[in-house]
Formats: C-alpha cells, structure tokens, sequence
C-alpha cells in the first residue's frame, strides 16, 4: 500500500516541497530509504521504527521503502522523521489518508515519540503557504516562528500520539495565533547611544549621512578615538525595519539556526561583528551542511570590520561581490547556493601601523611601514566604500559637560535618518529600491543631475583626484543623501563638496 505525505526542505535560505513515498509490500522485513538521503536521513529508520514502538502503534514487519522526492536533489537533516512515521501510520490504516491531504508534515522525532524542534522551519512554511497548502503541523517549539506566516494555519505537535489522534478527529489541535504587531512593539533594552561621544561631530555627521543612504562607510583614525563605539551606535539611529525585510531577515537567521522562543521574528537590523581571524567560508557562509555566513547574517543591516587590514586579504576580496551584487554565490560539488547579502559595510582602521601617524614622539613608522600596511586593502575594495572620513584623536575640551553639541542623542539623529528614508522611499516606488546606495547607473543619471557649477566641481574632483567611474557614481549618491537630508530636491554644490571631502583615501591623505 502507497501513502503520499508532504514535507519540506531548504535551499539556500528558500524552501521547497519534498513528497515523501511510503510503499509497504510483502516480502523479507526491510527498511530502505532512497532518494539522495544523507547520514542523518538514513538513520530516520531507526528513530521512527522505535518512536512508533513506544507511541503504542504497531510497527509493520514488511518490506518498506520511502522515497524522497525530488530524487535528484540532497536531502539532509531530521525533518523528514515526522512524514516518514505519518505515511507509515497512513500506510496500514493507523491513519486516514486523507485526513493527511495539502497538509506539511515537519519535525524530529526522539526515541520516545516526542516532536523535536528543527532548523529552518519559516522558509519551508513560507514556501508551502506560496505554494497554495492550508495547514501545516510542525514541533511545538517550532509554531510561533511558522505562525508568522498569516495565510496558513500552523499546528504545534509534542509527540506522534498528538498528531495520530488529531488526523483521526480524536483531539482537536487549535492553530497557533501571533500578533505581529506586538513582536514589533517589543522594545528591546539598549544603552549604546550617541549621546555618549563626546566629540567626533564630523564622524558622527558621515555615519548619520551613512545610515540615512544605506551606504558602506570606513572610519580612518588613531587607537582610542572612539571608531568602534560610534560603529556600535550606528544600529540606533537606522531606519525601522519593514515587515518584509523582517521576514527576509528571519529566514536567514531560521536556517543558521540562531532564532530564540523568545524572538521569532527578526525586528531590529542585524549588527555583525566577527573578528579578524574570521575564515573565508565563515564569512560568505557554506560548510558541508550549508549554513549563512556573516554577511549574510548581516542582511538589511550592519557588517562591522574592526581593523580592517588586519583582515587576511583574500577574506577581504571576497566582499567585492556581494558589495556589488547583495548576494554571495556558494558553489560546492553538490550544487549551488545563493544566499542574500545586502548589508552596510562599517569598517575601521588606523592610519598607520601603530596608529600614530603625525606624532613623531610616538610614531615610528617608516614609509615602506605604512605604504606595506595601506596596501593590505586594495583599491577595488576601497572603491566599493562610498564614505571614508577620518576620525581625528579626542580633545580634552570635547569631555566638557557644558558643551551642547554634545547632547545629541540617537533619536534625534533617527528623526533625521527616517525624513531621509522617507523620501527615497517615496522617490524610487517605482524603481523596486529602497536607499540611494541602490541606484544603478542608469538611476544615478535621472535621480542625480547636477546644475553647471556642480558639474564644474564634480570635473575638477575627477580630475584632481583621479576618479574611477565607481568612485564617480558613490560620490554623486552621497551627495544625493546629503540633499535629503537637508530636505533639497536638487542636489547642489554644498552637498556635492561635502561628499567629495568624504573620500579621504582618494585624496591621497596618507
């Protein structure tokens, strides 16, 4: 006898409907799994034969086959332990068949029966809801990250009896309700504020420009001017994230597998720091069971590089192309994967190696020192980054508690950002972006036109300052957040000064 049950997989962070065949024929007692299964697929049979056991069914001591389909794709993980033991159930009447109709069938199953959580469990479920199924039965521990999908009910499941008796209209399972709203509304404890740096006002001027535009910034000044405490600020004055840049956000964070119970939703923009010694593939993500990496896991927010040239250079190469393209391309033996990546890249870095450039009692640094040490990142990278300021060492008159530049804090720089944010959202409806870091060349020529003193200014930069065609480009998109920011339509030749200044390596400072 043949039972059709539907279950789910991941590919990237996409997921995608595996059939799973259950056939029970007569003949010698077998259990053979076919369809590209992995190690841990392979050893379903033994945790669904003794599950069933000791969840008081009778397990059938024939020759059965489960075929997971599509056949030419890996499958891997525990997940299919839930369908597998249904369509057995299903197979010798424990079950009815169509009780188990346009339904998904997710979960782990322990010795004992229980229903055990897995990775991954909202794209699968966003999948299948696209894909038109109106219910879905997950583990319990599983629902309220699934229930985030509105259009499909979700049913959290603690053990194989619970789902037996449900399919049988024995136990009536209440569908599990989020309000989205209210996940939004949490708001979660952060002491890190602007108000806290004392001085710094043009750095602090360059990331509120960077965080209003989307747009990838490095911090260029001695030990202990304050670059990593602004870099921890930045999340705070950044736009609120949408609910689709949420969901976006949480599928990624779902199959890495770094969701609490407590957030099943994604609602604050990812800030990302890993250290220097950080490897390639963790970086761009990868691994024999394909996990999102760290730019990845930065998606819709921050990527945080702190001393940059202490990075290995080919780790930092491998940023050009999601810089460019907001996607990193995994290709490995068993396929290709493409995970999202469009996120702002902070970095900070010291102007020399000890980090004391211009203070001949302190440093000692020869030419070659510092040309050897600029030169660890190279200049298609540093073309990438559209805003480098410097970040000049701390006076002792910025720690004065009278001074009122100092009393900006975040949410006063975030009203500012969201105006900005605001605006181009209205300006690029029609464009399918969002921040002005998106225009492409085309867009950079109908949304970033130049009067004739502007164009004049922009030559002599070019020329001055020998310009690639992409520096060309970021100038002209800094310059057009400038002018949000300073609510202007057009973008005029204080607000292209201004962003030319913010290219410091350009101008050859150091």
């Amino acid at each position: 006898m043949v039972s059709k049950i539907l279950s789910g997989a991941i590919i990237g962070v996409e997921g995608y409907i595996v059939e799973v065949e259950v056939d029970i024929s007569q003949g010698l007692p077998a259990f053979d799994i076919v369809g590209l299964p992995d190690s841990a697929v392979k050893e379903s049979r033994e945790r669904v034969r003794t599950a069933i056991k000791n969840s008081d069914f009778l397990f059938p001591i024939k020759r059965i086959t489960i075929n997971l389909a599509p056949a030419d794709i890996k499958k891997e993980g525990p997940s299919y332990d839930l369908p597998i033991a249904v369509g057995i159930l299903a197979s010798t009447d424990f079950i009815k068949k169509e009780s188990t109709n346009n339904t998904l069938f997710i979960g782990e199953l322990s010795l004992d029966g229980t229903v055990k959580p897995v990775r991954g469990i909202l794209p699968m479920v966003y999948s299948a809801c696209k894909l038109g199924f109106k219910k879905c039965i997950v583990p319990f521990e599983n629902a309220d990250e699934a229930a985030i999908v509105s259009d499909i009910s979700v049913l959290g499941v603690k053990n194989l009896k619970e789902v037996v008796k449900h399919l049988n209209d024995e136990e009536i399972i209440l569908p599990t309700q989020i309000n989205i709203s209210d996940l939004f509304s949490v708001t979660i404890e952060d002491n890190l504020d602007f108000s806290d740096v004392k001085g710094q006002y043009n750095v602090k001027r360059a990331l509120e420009i960077s965080a209003a535009g989307a747009h990838n910034i490095l911090m260029i000044g001695p030990p202990g001017s304050g670059k990593t405490m602004m870099a921890k600020r930045l999340p705070s004055i950044l736009p609120d994230l949408s609910f689709e840049e949420s969901i976006e956000i949480t599928k990624i964070y779902s199959v890495a597998n770094l969701l609490s119970n407590k957030n099943t939703l994604v609602t604050k923009r990812p800030f990302r720091s890993p250290h220097h010694t950080i490897s390639y593939s963790a970086l761009t993500g990868g691994g024999r069971i394909p996990k999102p990496g760290e730019i990845s896991l930065s998606h819709k927010g921050v990527l945080f590089l702190d001393e940059l040239p202490e990075f290995q250079k080919n780790v930092l190469e491998v940023l050009r192309q999601p810089l460019e393209d907001s996607s990193v391309t995994i290709s490995r033996v068993n396929g290709t994967i493409v995970y999202p990546s469009d996120f702002m890249l902070v970095a900070s870095m010291n102007p020399c190696p000890c980090g004391y450039l211009g203070e001949p009692e302190r440093c000692h640094c020869s030419d070659g020192e510092i040309s050897k040490y600029l030169n660890k990142i190279s200049g298609p990278l540093l073309d990438r980054i559209d805003i480098q300021v410097e970040a000049p060492a701390v006076n002792y008159a910025d720690f004065d508690s009278d001074n009122k530049k100092n009393s900006e804090d975040s949410f006063t720089i975030k009203k500012r950002v969201s105006f900005a944010h605001k605006i181009q959202k209205e300006r690029y409806k029609s464009e399918n972006i969002i921040f002005n870091s998106e225009l492409t060349s085309p867009m950079v020529d109908r949304y970033c036109s130049l009067d004739s003193q502007g164009k004049v200014l922009m030559k002599n930069a070019f020329e001055r300052m020998n310009l690639s065609a992409r520096a060309y480009h970021k100038i002209l998109k800094v310059a057009r957040t400038i002018a949000d920011l300073d609510s202007s339509e057009h973008i005029k030749s204080i607000h292209l000064a201004e962003a030319i200044q913010y290219r410091s390596l350009d101008r050859n400072l150091w």
